[in-house]
């Protein structure tokens, strides 16, 4: 049985885990500089700077996304970012990704909101593919990031 649900403050080892798995799937593990501690104070207080979503197999932890709440000015309102998604290898293939995508969107609609952004390689072909599935649209866009410290 599968099911999606927010994560709780009980949850933050296996959210830190499935962070570090992404970091991991992506050779990306050194760019992970938060820490359980970090995400509780930040994730899981009166006004949190992000949501998590859970997905569970027969009560075994099988994926995660994570968002966060973002202004556009063109648009007028807010918007939910997401952050990462990500399955466990075992459980791609099973509709995983899509019960956390549409539980995205379920969230986002419950806020009152309409739309969902996020940022996907270009060259993650099988994501694309994935995305486009579930009815979004894919724009090519340069993403800049700028260090000022």
């Amino acid at each position: 049985m599968l099911i999606v649900r927010e994560a709780k403050e009980k949850d933050i080892d296996t959210i830190y885990d499935l962070i570090i798995a992404i970091a991991r799937h992506h050779d990306q593990e050194e760019y992970v500089v938060t820490d359980k501690n970090e995400l509780l104070k930040s994730g899981f207080n009166e006004n949190p700077a992000f949501g998590v979503l859970l997905a569970e197999v027969d009560g075994e932890v099988a994926g995660y996304a994570s968002y966060t709440w973002n202004y556009s000015i063109w648009l007028g309102t807010s918007y939910m970012n997401i952050d990462d998604v990500f399955v466990w290898e075992v459980y791609r293939g099973q509709k995983v990704g899509e019960a956390l995508m549409k539980k995205a969107k379920s969230v986002c609609k419950l806020k009152g909101l309409e739309r969902i952004k996020w940022e996907v390689e270009q060259d993650n072909h099988q994501a694309i593919k994935f995305y486009e599935r579930l009815g979004a649209t894919v724009d090519i866009k340069g993403v800049c990031r700028w260090t000022v410290i």
